[in-house]
């Protein structure tokens, strides 16, 4: 049976041992947990804030659909993920992939694989905001993220 993944869409923030503990705590059967964390920077210095939106609902849908493909695919014993919306200012969490499995290669590409998914698949739209109050503009995909994605077209 496939385990089931632990999804969030919140404003509030999160703790990284809290969401590891309880993901793990009682298994006897994950060898491997790998956690990616990401944070709001401030590239330039001039960063007040990052403003995230996200369609409710539709969110959430599809970030479990693409934690269970990563399940799936690598056979992980659990996930979680869990992505912030509002404003996020520099330095403050914004996304927790933890993925659990029998063996470290699996975990490794189960993270992995759902970041560079959420990157270009959750609908989540970003604006910045200058340390002066100015409302920026919203950040475009990167090609980046694209091909990040493709690479997982080729090990199917």
């Amino acid at each position: 049976m496939a385990a089931e993944p632990f999804v969030r869409v919140q404003t509030e923030d999160f703790d990284l041992q809290t969401e590891i503990d309880r993901l793990t705590n009682g298994r006897h059967d994950i060898g491997a947990v790998v956690t990616f964390s990401g944070l709001c920077r401030d590239e330039g210095g001039t960063l007040g804030a990052l403003e995230l939106e996200h369609y409710p609902g539709m969110a959430e849908a599809e970030i479990s659909r693409i934690a269970m493909l990563a399940i799936e695919r690598f056979e992980l014993r659990g996930l979680t993920a869990i992505h912030r919306y509002g404003k996020i200012a520099p330095g403050e969490n914004i996304v927790l992939v933890i993925a659990a499995a029998s063996h470290r290669q699996a975990a490794f590409d189960g993270a992995n694989f759902v970041m560079d998914f959420l990157k270009t698949s959750a609908p989540f739209w970003k604006k910045e905001h200058t340390k002066g109050g100015k409302e920026g503009d919203w950040v475009s995909a990167k090609d980046a993220d694209d091909d990040a994605q493709a690479k997982w077209a080729d090990k199917e």
